[in-house]
């Protein structure tokens, strides 16, 4: 398969992730309140409403990684967009919290099935070692699904009601993301990928590729260690997403301000993508990530120790973190264990990253309510924690 190809199957991906994220995940944000008002419940009960959805996808992401690695990603992911219409569809229909939850269980069901973890595993089984530079590219593309997502909600929503928003995103599911993700390249007509350049990592661990992963003696162990980290990075990153303006409003910057800054997360995630894409990218993906996650720590502490002045350096530096780690969820995996099994094993050891990230809101929340800007203690020492996990893999990577 030549560039040119996997070129534009990232560009297809990468679009449909986009679409994917941003009427599911980056849903709730702008339509829960209306929901809630329409429907008699709540806001809370539609956020515990997603939070079910997020457990369901932590459950099913095994079962679709298996899929991807038998058949290719290609029917999973427009089986995953038929999915996502149906149930944004039953949110519009519903007339009571019965409706809603089960719309959003069945949401859970295209999230398990459709996001980064099924991307990731469908270029893997049609790239092999060679998907680093895909895994990145799709997520530079996506990386814009709030930026996108937020405003059409919100747009939809002043049109034609919250009902009339879900409509809208179940249409681009059937009318976009079916055939973005039917023109995907079958898995079983892909052509083997050329073996990796001489600047990439796969080289650096200086293994043949028919030899055993580099793993391969303690595979227990770094699933464990990475399960941790990934557990870590969803929790942050979901903590943050809920609470950030309101975290920097508890270390002393004002509304307005905290607002504005909350908005260089997106920006900083995809500058530090790009930085993954170039410069990076001759460095082992270990190596990034332990850079990665690090950053996050870093900036709260300044954020502690200096209080609203530091705002900005820890918005960027928990920004530029998170978007380097969403990418090692993909790359780590592959190169610690090999594109064998790719899918089923990285669904497995996102079980507990969902887990963690369907309770961050209400747990940081609670913190939040009870320490003020000390509550970021709980996410640095977490990071802290994930940093020696990465730590701990360094000579089991050069085993």
């Amino acid at each position: 398969m030549n560039a040119a190809s996997q070129r534009w199957t990232v560009a297809r991906l990468g679009t449909a992730q986009t679409l994917a994220w941003a009427s599911s995940y980056y849903l709730p944000a702008m339509l829960a309140a209306p929901m809630a008002r329409d429907l008699g419940v709540a806001t809370p009960t539609v956020f515990a409403a997603f939070s079910v959805a997020l457990i369901v996808s932590a459950l099913l992401g095994p079962f679709a990684g298996r899929a991807i690695d038998r058949h290719g990603g290609r029917p999973v992911l427009v089986c995953t967009n038929l999915l996502f219409a149906a149930s944004l569809a039953g949110m519009a229909l519903a007339q009571g919290p019965v409706g809603l939850f089960a719309a959003w269980v069945l949401m859970g069901v295209a999230m398990g099935s459709g996001l980064y973890e099924a991307a990731f595993a469908t270029l893997v089984r049609l790239y092999g070692q060679g998907a680093r530079g895909a895994i990145t590219g799709i997520t530079l593309i996506a990386g814009f699904a709030s930026t996108v997502g937020w405003p059409l909600s919100a747009w939809m929503e002043t049109q034609w009601g919250w009902r009339g928003a879900c409509a809208g995103w179940a249409a681009l599911h059937l009318l976009v993301g079916v055939p973005l993700n039917g023109w995907l390249p079958r898995a079983d007509t892909a052509k083997k990928p050329p073996p990796p350049s001489a600047d990439e990592p796969v080289a650096a661990t200086s293994a043949p590729a028919a030899s055993a992963p580099p793993t391969a003696a303690h595979p227990l162990r770094t699933t464990v260690l990475l399960s941790f980290v990934f557990a870590v990075t969803w929790f942050t990153s979901t903590a943050m997403a809920a609470h950030l303006p309101r975290l920097l409003q508890a270390s002393g910057t004002s509304l307005q301000a905290a607002v504005a800054l909350a908005a260089l997360v997106g920006p900083a995630q995809v500058a530090a993508r790009l930085l993954e894409f170039g410069l990076l990218r001759r460095l082992h993906p270990l190596l990034s990530a332990q850079l990665a996650a690090a950053a996050h720590p870093v900036g709260a502490g300044l954020l502690m120790a200096l209080g609203g002045p530091a705002a900005a350096v820890f918005t960027v530096l928990h920004g530029a973190g998170n978007g380097i780690l969403t990418i090692a969820k993909g790359t780590l995996p592959l190169v610690l264990f090999g594109p064998a099994g790719y899918g089923a094993r990285q669904g497995l050891m996102m079980v507990p990253a969902r887990v963690a990230q369907a309770f961050a809101p209400v747990l940081f929340g609670m913190a939040l309510d009870r320490a003020g800007a000390d509550a970021l203690w709980l996410t640095t020492l977490l990071g802290l924690a994930a940093l020696g996990a990465l730590w701990l893999l360094r000579p089991m990577a050069r085993a």
